[in-house]
């Protein structure tokens, strides 16, 4: 019985990625990478320059042990309110030491010029659990951006007080898991105002029950997530209001579908008023948690077609991006894989997906690489999205990119080109000389306030970057931070531009990429336009408002019910 039944799930899986993917169509072939205009680097590293001087520790000490190969999680948040972004970088170490004698978390306060300071000890956030990622948002409604750190063993929250300290509300709060933990968010998945929290679970993974594995050069390696025959349930902590929180996974049914749970991202796949919650899960199917606005989940991943890629096979999620390509208003999906599987795009339309991976020109590039964090962008503000995907082996095989670390790989930079296409750039990765390491988290945001989107990611066992952008010089470009009538970013909203005669969309997201937080604002390069015509905003339930025309090359707060609303929609 269990072997039919298993036939069948495949065969189902199979038929819904046919019928949802293009596969049947002649799939155009990427085009040749190329070189940015004049050869410019289109990023200056400068993270150790800049004061950012944690250095990352796995603690493997050559045991390979299953959560020193995906760690290394970074935050940005505004925590001291000066306008400028801070950067939280999360800390791993030897998992069977005493904290005490691990370095821990650490925090870097901007100074304004994209240069940076530890301010950990005084801040009061220099967890020394054995850190996997982190997230930002403002559980307690106080208009502070508070911290949430997922581990190997239990959670922390970190609730900001407002003066340039935090304080450890874990137990109180009731949000203190001891799991395995990954990526998570904070986002109010029942619409009563008080910030939720989704975490995603990786496995059920203890220290004791670690295997032994080896890859194909005969080498002990990390194993596959799949060797230990555990997926995790993910969790989800409801907002009680009150400074606490309660856990209503069971209730909301996500204990109907487990899995190998590493990125996550939020936005109201069905169109319906409710945020919804995408798992990019390794090496099993994806899930899908469309939400009823009554508490519960169904996985709808399947019937979608965004649970396997065209060829009915499950990949190894790792980052995962939200994103409107078609600008049709239809959240689409990126996500990173490991080699040889390439990196996926699963196009929307009104909630069945289709993967267009090698149809945009985002497939062949990425086979050779092993993808974490990831963004979309408009790096060089000509009006079109581009994408930047951190890479980094999880095993021993391949080509070797670097003689000391064999897990080591350059990163990957494409150009958007319209029309939902895109084009590798060289030197990989976007800077004069391709960076190689082993990259795990990537952040996306305007660190020194100039307008253009900078990245900072996390190296497993190395450095952090900062990847200052250079190539957006003579354009023009508008930055947004969308709240809603409870004073929150607006996840899930959808903002629309109309700008030299060109129309573009982005949704209000934080928690994508892989163990990161972003951003809050939204942003969009305009090219030679020196104003946008008109701004609109559709948030969550339908309801549309207009914001009138902007001057270019500034930010702006937009506010729900203070614009016009649109009564043609």
């Amino acid at each position: 019985m269990k072997a039919s039944t298993d036939c069948a799930i495949l065969l189902t899986m199979s038929l819904v990625a046919l019928l949802s993917s293009s596969s049947c169509e002649r799939q155009e072939e990427p085009a040749a990478p190329t070189d940015p205009p004049g050869n410019a680097a289109w990023f200056q590293e400068v993270g150790r320059s800049a004061g950012l001087t944690m250095k990352h520790e796995s603690g493997q000490d050559d045991r390979y042990i299953l959560p020193a190969g995906m760690c290394g999680g970074v935050c940005l948040l505004d925590f001291d309110d000066d306008g400028f972004l801070d950067v939280y970088m999360v800390q791993a170490g030897i998992i069977d030491a005493l904290p005490a004698s691990r370095s821990g978390n650490r925090l870097y306060r901007n100074r304004g010029d994209a240069t940076f300071e530890d301010v950990t000890r005084h801040a009061g956030v220099g967890h020394q659990g054995y850190g996997i990622g982190c997230t930002s948002g403002d559980f307690d409604s106080d208009g502070d951006p508070d911290l949430y750190v997922t581990n190997q063993g239990a959670n922390v929250l970190y609730r900001n007080v407002g003066d340039g300290t935090f304080n450890d509300v874990t137990s109180q709060a009731g949000v203190g898991e001891p799991v395995l933990g990954a990526s998570c968010v904070f986002a109010d998945y029942d619409g009563d105002g008080a910030t939720d929290l989704f975490i995603t679970n990786y496995v059920a993974w203890s220290l004791a029950g670690e295997l032994q594995c080896w890859s194909s050069p005969g080498k002990q390696d990390y194993c596959s997530p799949n060797e230990y025959k555990a997926p995790a349930r993910d969790t989800l902590y409801r907002n009680d209001g009150d400074g606490t929180f309660s856990d209503v996974s069971t209730e909301a049914g996500l204990d109907r579908a487990f899995g190998n749970g590493l990125g996550v991202a939020v936005a109201d796949f069905n169109m319906d008023g409710w945020l919804d919650f995408y798992i990019a899960n390794d090496q099993v199917p994806n899930q899908l948690w469309i939400n009823d606005g009554q508490g519960r989940f169904l996985d709808e991943a399947l019937m979608s077609g965004s649970a396997v890629n065209q060829l009915g096979v499950a990949e190894a999620g790792m980052g995962v991006a939200v994103l409107d390509a078609s600008a049709d208003g239809d959240p689409d999906l990126f996500m990173s894989h490991i080699r040889e599987e390439s990196n996926t795009f699963y196009e929307n339309a009104k909630g069945t997906f289709a993967d267009v991976t090698t149809r945009v020109g985002l497939a062949k590039p990425s086979l050779g690489f092993t993808g974490f964090g990831l963004g979309f962008a408009d790096f060089d503000h000509d009006g079109h999205q581009d994408l930047l995907v951190v890479n980094g082996k999880v095993n021993r095989t391949g080509q070797t990119h670097d003689s000391e670390d064999p897990y080591a790989e350059p990163n990957l930079l494409f150009r958007g080109k319209g029309n939902n296409r895109f084009e590798e750039i060289l030197p990989r990765g976007g800077t004069s000389e391709p960076l190689i390491a082993a990259s795990r988290a990537a952040a996306f945001g305007d660190l020194d306030n100039d307008g253009d989107i900078d990245v900072i990611v996390i190296n497993k066992d190395a450095p952090p970057y900062l990847l200052l952008n250079q190539a957006a010089d003579d354009r023009h470009w508008i930055q947004l931070r969308v709240l809603n009538n409870h004073g929150q970013d607006a996840i899930g909203a959808l903002v629309t531009i109309k700008s030299g005669g060109q129309q573009q969309t982005r949704f209000v997201q934080i928690a994508y990429s892989y163990l990161a937080s972003n951003d809050p604002r939204i942003h969009f390069g305009l090219g030679d336009a020196k104003k946008v015509h008109s701004v609109s905003v559709r948030w969550l339930g339908g309801s549309v408002e207009q914001f009138g025309p902007q001057p270019s090359n500034q930010v702006l707060i937009l506010r729900q019910g203070a614009g016009k609303l649109d009564l043609r929609r």
